[in-house]
């Protein structure tokens, strides 16, 4: 008897401190939209990755082109030439390779330029959450426009105007 008591009384004295704790939630695409600074980084952003493109675009048409010669001139060569014009192009795709992994790998130039450009915008961002989380007694704020999926959600709760504020761009 006692245990179903003690059960009783452990289910309601949850289900009421689950009842006090609010939620919100963010839409990080509407607030950077609204920040001209992010805007201004990411049209860099994608100028300097169009830069890139072009180099790279350019370079493996020179390959490409390196690449017919070779195969329209080959029945003319010796072996010795063949094999140098092969590592010629060969030595060509590696470069190439390489400066593609530099423009746009893991910790390429443009994701270091990401990094300086964008990220303090974020960590504003994430700044003016976590002020307005403690400030409003807020549990969890879930961002809807990241792989959260939040299937419906109540304007009232959105508190992206507010993050907007808190950054002074409202």
């Amino acid at each position: 008897m006692k245990k179903i008591i003690l059960t009783l009384i452990a289910v309601f004295s949850i289900a009421l401190v689950s009842n006090a704790q609010k939620y919100g939630f963010i839409d990080s695409e509407y607030i950077m939209d609204n920040i001209p600074a992010f805007n201004a980084a990411q049209e860099q952003l994608d100028q300097l990755s169009s830069q890139y493109q072009k180099e790279l675009e350019s370079m493996h048409a020179e390959i490409e082109q390196m690449y017919k010669d070779f195969q329209a001139e080959s029945v003319l060569l010796s072996e010795d030439m063949k094999r140098k014009r092969e590592d010629v192009i060969i030595s060509k795709e590696k470069d190439y390779k390489q400066l593609q992994r530099k423009y746009f790998g893991p910790s390429g130039d443009l994701f270091k330029k990401r990094q300086g450009l964008v990220k303090p915008i974020q960590d504003d961002i994430f700044n003016a959450v976590q002020e307005i989380a403690t400030d409003g007694s807020y549990a969890l704020i879930f961002d809807k426009a990241g792989g959260t999926t939040l299937f419906y959600t109540n304007p009232r709760y959105d508190l992206s105007d507010q993050v907007l504020q808190k950054l002074g761009y409202k």
